[in-house]
Order: C-alpha cells, then structure tokens, then sequence
C-alpha cells in the first residue's frame, strides 16, 4: 500500500484531529516566544533575568555559584533527553510489536479497527517525542556553548570584553532555555497524541487540556505574577 492508501484509512475527522493538534503545538510555541508587549509570557520575562543574571555575573566573585547553576540546567536538559528516548524505544517497539498493538486495541475500542491505523497514531506519538529528543539535546549543548563563553569573561569588570562577552553567554542561554521549552512542550502535546489512540474526538479534547495547561503556565500562573512584581 501506498502513503496514500494509509491515510485513506483515517476518517475526515481524524484528519481534522490531527491538523488541529499540530496547528495548536506552532501556534501556542509562537504565541509563548512572541507575546508582544502587553502581556509577557513566562519565557521571555525569565530571558530578561537571564540577561541580568549574566550582568551580575561580571562582578561576582568567585563565580562558583553560577557553573552550579549552569551545570543544574544541563543536567535538567540530559534527563528529558534521556526520557523522552527511552519514551521513543517505548513507541517503536510497541509498533512492532502487532500482537500487544491488538490487545491495546481491543481494549481501547469496540470496533475493529486495522492495527495499521494504530501504528500510524502511534508514530504520531513518535514525531513528537522525536523532536522534544532533538530539542533537549540542542539545548544541552547550547547550555555547553554558554558555559565556555561564560569562563572567558574577564575577571575585571573595568576590561572592554567583559560586558559583551557576558552579553553573548546571556543570549547563548537564552537560546538553550527556548529550545528547552520547546522540547517540553513536545513532550506535553506527545501526550495529547496518545489520546487519539480513543478516538479523534479525544485527541482534540486532549489538545485543547495540554494547550489550556501550557497557556495557563506561561500567561495566568503564579510564577509569572512574581515576576511580574518589579
């Protein structure tokens, strides 16, 4: 069978499910990177910390603190990759694995339903956990990246370099904390793709939870009123 006769097997709905998911993980993931200017998502009022973080950085001394800190968010960045592949091996061996995909079914549904059309949701699953795979190991090496930058800085706050280069380290981890981000959001819309396995009725009922959840998160928690409270 051709690609298309597989896609053929999904109905309208489905298909409609699916657009919806993945039109809901880009347009949350922009909205949260571009909120524009009145109302700041969590993401881009911790960059700004970030860079103040690094300002503060030039001055203090001994910088242990800051490869701790540094060296925390690596390790945070290393357990989601190692997670979201032991997640992904999870996936593919239940895709290959048709007896167990059939008991999965027949305990999701009623209906017959070609265990073919399981394993293209289940791949679906797969992308996702993929590219949050992808995401968090960037980030790591990112975070790398920041961390030599950040050992070149001078010591003297009065030499030239010392500002910008400690300018460049708070953009290089800005950079490693955005795909960090993006590589938990995959993992959470992941989730919402799991839920297809009942029904394309439950994956745009799950889409619509995990981009409330992560909305809520960025633009309405807790945290972002603390930050907003300068």
């Amino acid at each position: 069978m051709t690609l298309l006769d597989h896609l053929s097997l999904l109905s309208l709905f489905d298909g409609i499910a699916a657009v919806t998911l993945v039109s809901a993980w880009a347009l949350i993931g922009w909205r949260i990177e571009h909120p524009g200017g009145k109302r700041l998502s969590v993401t881009v009022l911790m960059s700004q910390r970030r860079r103040d973080w690094m300002k503060v950085f030039v001055t203090r001394e001994p910088r242990i603190f800051d490869s701790q800190i540094l060296a925390g968010l690596r390790e945070g960045t290393a357990f989601f990759a190692s997670t979201s592949l032991f997640a992904i091996g999870g996936v593919l061996a239940l895709l290959g694995n048709t007896d167990s995909l059939r008991g999965v079914a027949a305990e999701v549904t009623d209906t017959q339903v070609p265990v073919l059309i399981w394993q293209m949701k289940l791949a679906f699953v797969a992308l996702f956990l993929t590219n949050g795979f992808l995401k968090f190991v960037w980030s790591n090496r990112v975070f790398g990246y920041c961390a030599v930058v950040m050992a070149s800085v001078p010591n003297d706050p009065a030499d030239p370099v010392a500002f910008p280069r400690a300018a460049q380290a708070a953009e290089l981890n800005i950079r490693a904390a955005l795909n960090f981000n993006r590589g938990l959001r995959s993992m959470y819309f992941a989730l919402a793709a799991l839920a297809w396995l009942a029904g394309p009725g439950a994956l745009v009922g799950a889409t619509a939870v995990v981009a409330w959840i992560i909305w809520s998160r960025e633009f309405a928690s807790m945290p972002r009123n603390v930050l907003m409270g300068d």
